[in-house]
């Protein structure tokens, strides 16, 4: 997948779920990647769905993976889901339907 950029916590960061972060994905949240993507977009989502399609997203940016956690951890957990659907719900949306349309037109 095309790393989507977006602004997370502390600054703009890649976002990319590839083949092996989508299998995990799909381990952690005990789900399809299309169940998931339905929880998402239709906003019946649980709080792993979330916190873990940004973690795993930004590792498959190539984010180290205990710095993911510690983004996760600092700017996910107990943050308002106002603040962190947005950035799962872009990241699964270039998955389902690829890049981003202003990004595609360019």
């Amino acid at each position: 997948m095309t790393p989507v950029t977006l602004f997370f916590g502390d600054g703009d960061h890649d976002f990319a779920l590839n083949l092996a972060e989508i299998k995990e994905l799909q381990i952690q949240c005990n789900a399809t990647i299309g169940t998931i993507c339905n929880r998402v977009f239709v906003k019946h989502f649980s709080q792993s769905d979330i916190a873990e399609t940004i973690r795993l997203a930004l590792i498959g940016a190539g984010e180290h993976p205990k710095r993911a956690a510690d983004l996760v951890a600092l700017y996910v957990t107990g943050r308002p889901f106002t603040e962190t659907y947005p950035i799962a719900n872009t990241i699964l949306e270039t998955v389902w339907f690829g890049e981003p349309h202003e990004k595609a037109s360019k």
